[in-house]
C-alpha cells in the first residue's frame, strides 16, 4: 500500500488543484475599466433622452385686398403662426413612455381660442417691427382686417437614433405658475432604451447630479444637423431641497447649468436614477440669465402623474445587453462586448450608440481580453472526471489489497504450551544386489568379477530358501 500511495496521493493532490483551479477561474468578473462615473452615466442615460418639439399651427385670411404691403409680409409667412417650443424629457419605459415639463407641451393643449390670441399676438408684433408703428395701432388695425382660418396641432418626439415620431399627451399638471408642470407622453416602440425613476426622498444637500437634455444654447449653424440629435450632460450639486413654488408644490435647487431647451429633461444621481426634471431658472439679473440657479420638479411628484398614465417604470432588454457591453468594452473584453452589442441591434436596430461601439469593438478585437466564464461546460466536464479519478486513486489505494492463501492451525489446549510436531524418519530402502555388493574376489576394487560371485551366492540362497520350502 505505500509503494501505491507514493503514485496515488501526488496525482490525487494535483486533480485537487485542477478542480480548484477551475473554480477559481470560472467565478473570475470581468476586469472593470477606468472609466470616471460620470462617464458611464453619460453613455447609460444618452440613448433615453429625448428631444420634444410641441408647437401649433394656425392659418391666417386677411380681408384688405387695398393693402399689398401687409399681403406681402403674410405671403412670406405663407400665412401662418407658429406657436410653441421645445424641451426634453426622458424614456421610462420600454414601450414608449416618456416624462417631461407640463410647459414643454403647452401648445398642444391650448383651447383652440387661447393658441389664436397667441398666435396672433405674435403676428402682431411682426407687422409692428416691419411698419415701425407701436403695438397697439398695429394690433388695432390686424384686428380689423384678420381672422384665423385653422389650427393644427403638432406634437413630435426626436429620438436620439433619428427617429421622429408622434407623441401623445397621457397625463398632464398644468405649467409651474399654475400647477406641478409634470406631463407623461406615449410613443410607439418597442425595446426602447430607459431610465429608471429614483426616489427624491432620499437626496440630500450637496449631493452630486447631472442635467441632461437639448439646451438651446447648444444648437448653432456652424454643427451638423446629426448634432442636434445629441444631448448634452452638465454636472452639479443639489442646492436646496425644501424650496417650493408660490402654489406649495416642491421643488429642487440644482447649480448645474441649463438653460432654455433643458426644460423637461432628467436630473440624474449617481446611480443613474432620474430624482427631478429639470424645470425653471431663477430670475434674470440686468436681463441677464445668471447660472447656477435652476431648479426641478422632483420625481416623487413626476409619479403621480406616471401613476395616473397607468406607466411602469423598468428596464428594456436593450437596457441590460447595452449596459453589460459597455462593461465589457471598459474591461478589454472587446469580443464579449461586440456580441452584446450586436444583440442590442437585432432588437433595437435604431440605438443611437450602437453602431459605432460595433466598429470601435470590431477594431480591437485582436487585444480582446478572455473572459474564462465562457468555459464553464469545458471546467465542469473537466472537474467531473478528475473527481472521478480522484475516487478510484483513493480506493486503489486504501481499499484494494491483493489475497494471499490462509495456513490453518489448530489452536493449542488453554494452559499448555503448542506440541512441537515430530520429526518424520527416513522410510526404509528396499534391499537390492547393489546394496549387497561387495568385494568378493579380495582384489580390493569391486568389478566384475565380485558381480558374477555375487551372482552365484545369490543363485545358491535362492536354490536352498527354495528346497527348505518344499521340505517343508
Amino acid at each position: 500500500m505505500k509503494k501505491r500511495a507514493l503514485f496515488t496521493i501526488p496525482l490525487s493532490l494535483v486533480l485537487i488543484a485542477v478542480i480548484v483551479t477551475s473554480f477559481f477561474l470560472i467565478n473570475i468578473k470581468p476586469a472593470e475599466g477606468k472609466i470616471a462615473q460620470a462617464q458611464k452615466l453619460a453613455e447609460y442615460t444618452k440613448p433615453a433622452v429625448v428631444r420634444i418639439v410641441d408647437y401649433a399651427v394656425v392659418g391666417w385670411q386677411f380681408n384688405n385686398a387695398n393693402d399689398p404691403e401687409v399681403m406681402a409680409i403674410l405671403d412670406q409667412l405663407k400665412y401662418q403662426s407658429v406657436v410653441g417650443g421645445s424641451g426634453s424629457g426622458a424614456i421610462i419605459s420600454s414601450d414608449g413612455y416618456i416624462v417631461t415639463n407640463a410647459h414643454v407641451v403647452e401648445a398642444t393643449q391650448m383651447k383652440d381660442e387661447d393658441i389664436a390670441n397667441a398666435a396672433f399676438e405674435q403676428l402682431v408684433g411682426i407687422m409692428a417691427d416691419q411698419f415701425k408703428v407701436d403695438f397697439e395701432t398695429a394690433h388695432q388695425y390686424m384686428l380689423t382686417y384678420t381672422k384665423y382660418t385653422e389650427i393644427k396641432r403638432v406634437l413630435k418626439v426626436v429620438l436620439p437614433g433619428g427617429d421622429v415620431l408622434d407623441g401623445e399627451v397621457k397625463s398632464y399638471g398644468a405649467p409651474i405658475n399654475e400647477g406641478k408642470d409634470v406631463a407623461v407622453l406615449k410613443i410607439e416602440g418597442k425595446n426602447l432604451p430607459t431610465l429608471p425613476l429614483g426616489n427624491s426622498d432620499d437626496i440630500q444637500n450637496q449631493d452630486n447630479i447631472w442635467v441632461s437634455g437639448y439646451p438651446a444654447a447648444a444648437d448653432s449653424d456652424l454643427l451638423s444637423t446629426d448634432s442636434s440629435l445629441v444631448s448634452s450632460m452638465n454636472a452639479g450639486q443639489i442646492s436646496a431641497t425644501s424650496k417650493k413654488t408660490e402654489q406649495g408644490s416642491p421643488v429642487i435647487q440644482i447649480n448645474a447649468a441649463a438653460t432654455h431647451g433643458n426644460s423637461g429633461g432628467p436630473v440624474i444621481n449617481e446611480q443613474g436614477e432620474i430624482i427631478g426634471l429639470l424645470t425653471f431658472r431663477g430670475d434674470t439679473v440686468n436681463g441677464q440669465e445668471v447660472q447656477g440657479f435652476n431648479f426641478s420638479v422632483p420625481v416623487n411628484t413626476v409619479k403621480e402623474f406616471v401613476n395616473q398614465a397607468g406607466v411602469r417604470d423598468f428596464k428594456s432588454e436593450t437596457d441590460k445587453l447595452f449596459q453589460d457591453g459597455l462593461e465589457l468594452y471598459w474591461g478589454g473584453y472587446y469580443k464579449h462586448a461586440l456580441a452584446k452589442f450586436e444583440a442590442v441591434q437585432r432588437i433595437y436596430p435604431n440605438h443611437s450608440e450602437i453602431k459605432q461601439y460595433i466598429a470601435n469593438s470590431e477594431k480591437k478585437m485582436s487585444s480582446s481580453k478572455t473572459l474564462w466564464s465562457d468555459y464553464t461546460t469545458t471546467f465542469y466536464i473537466v472537474d467531473g472526471v478528475s473527481g472521478l479519478l480522484i475516487l478510484v486513486l483513493l480506493v486503489f489505494t486504501f481499499a484494494f489489497r491483493p489475497k494471499s492463501p490462509a495456513v490453518a492451525v489448530a489452536a493449542p489446549a488453554a494452559g499448555s504450551a503448542a506440541p512441537v510436531p515430530p520429526v518424520p524418519a527416513p522410510a526404509p530402502q528396499p534391499a537390492t544386489l547393489e546394496n549387497t555388493l561387495a568385494d568378493l574376489n579380495k582384489d580390493g576394487k569391486i568389478d566384475v568379477q565380485d558381480i558374477l560371485l555375487a551372482l552365484q551366492e545369490h543363485q545358491k540362497k535362492q536354490k536352498k530358501d527354495d528346497d527348505s520350502g518344499n521340505g517343508a
